[in-house]
């Protein structure tokens, strides 16, 4: 899913899709044209090893309207392996990518998606980098902070004109499971947490990246065992299910 400006502004606005928590991040200071590249960290050591959740961050180009996103999703053990799902998305038209990760396409809407799954431990904290490589091509990776393994998760061209990065989004954590149900029950909705940190970039000026705040919204509001707690290491971790 994606969450419009919209949604943004009605934060406690119902969406179409399931998305239970949101929360907004910026950087204190940021060049006049934007960002070069932003870093989200995640962790997920406390959530099940079971898909239906996605925790995610999005993110704006100057002179482009639609928000693109990059995340984690927990996946099944298989083999005695763990495994974790990043993504890297964008939702505007025209985008285009040549990479084996991606294709055509966005939540069955214009733009590109890609994907891939690795061997992960979820003790470990996964940075998700996006950053510009050329002209208004876009990567995303995800590293693991403890064996600084490096996984391309794809690769898209925004259309031509399309800016660096805005300074601030927000990001979500969403059940997709029930956007496939015709109903669903609050209570119902099954444990999982995790930590997002604050986002950090190399980008020359910038400085001060901050989650500023983190909230409910969507119909299970004060009814989804919802908690988020500032660490120290600065950011928050988000509790939600039963």
């Amino acid at each position: 899913m994606k969450l419009t400006a919209a949604a943004l502004l009605a934060l406690c606005a119902p969406s179409v899709s399931f998305a239970l928590v949101g929360s907004n991040w910026k950087f204190s200071k940021v060049p006049a044209d934007g960002l070069n590249d932003v870093t989200f960290p995640f962790n997920m050591a406390k959530a099940p090893h079971k898909s239906g959740f996605y925790f995610a961050q999005q993110f704006n180009f100057h002179n482009v309207a639609e928000v693109g996103y990059t995340g984690l999703q927990p996946r099944e053990d298989s083999s005695g392996k763990s495994f974790v799902h990043a993504v890297f998305s964008s939702f505007q038209g025209g985008t285009t990518t040549t990479h084996s990760n991606c294709h055509q396409g966005a939540d069955g809407g214009s733009g590109v998606s890609c994907a891939v799954d690795i061997n992960g431990n979820y003790n470990h904290t996964y940075n998700l980098v996006v950053e510009n490589i050329s002209g208004t091509t876009w990567r995303g990776t995800v590293v693991d902070t403890v064996t600084r393994k490096s996984t391309v998760v794809g690769e898209w061209t925004l259309p031509a004109g399309a800016g660096k990065l805005v300074n601030g989004q927000m990001g979500f954590v969403e059940y997709y499971i029930w956007n496939g149900q015709p109903s669903h029950t609050c209570n119902s909705l099954p444990f999982t947490e995790a930590t997002f940190y604050n986002p950090t970039s190399k980008t020359g000026g910038a400085s001060g990246g901050i989650i500023t705040n983190v909230y409910e919204y969507g119909d299970c509001v004060g009814k989804a065992g919802f908690s988020a707690t500032k660490v120290a290491s600065g950011g928050y971790d988000i509790k939600v299910g039963f």
